[in-house]
């Protein structure tokens, strides 16, 4: 799984003109999920995006947790992620998840994320979207399960 996860002060996307999340300070989370992928992969992704220490304290420093802020959480799927542009000028995309493997995912991360966070949203899987955000910082950090240390 990859995950770009950006720290906002505001979030929302919408399709088709229709808002269908929105969150205020916290993390966007822009979700790819590989064909290899499994509900293992997701958990420790979800348990180093909650986590990190990316938030800010008292004194300014990047020093608490989402889950020490309260933050919120927009999860929005996006298979470009999984983009290969090694080759040629049009990416190809065979490493990203099937549909139906890829959802299933971004479900259960989302869900993940509802268990351990008090506000969490989530885009229209498979939908023409436009994310709008105010970066904090700015602030985006780039996570791949198979870079990650495995669980201690």
């Amino acid at each position: 799984m990859r995950a770009v996860i950006q720290r906002v002060a505001e979030a929302e996307v919408t399709v088709a003109g229709e808002t269908v999340g929105a969150i205020g300070r916290g993390y966007l989370i822009l979700l790819g999920v590989g064909a290899a992928d499994t509900a293992a992969d997701a958990d420790r992704l979800w348990a180093k995006i909650r986590d990190l220490r990316i938030c800010e304290d008292e004194q300014g420093k990047t020093n608490l947790s989402l889950t020490q802020t309260a933050g919120e959480v927009l999860v929005v799927s996006q298979f470009t992620l999984y983009a290969d542009c090694r080759r040629g000028r049009r990416p190809s995309f065979t490493a990203a998840g099937d549909p139906a493997h890829a959802e299933e995912l971004y479900r259960y991360v989302a869900e993940l994320a509802r268990r351990d966070l008090g506000h969490v949203e989530t885009g229209s899987f498979g939908a023409h979207m436009q994310v709008r955000l105010v970066n904090d910082g700015p602030f985006t950090i780039v996570l791949d399960t198979d870079e990650l240390a495995p669980r201690s």
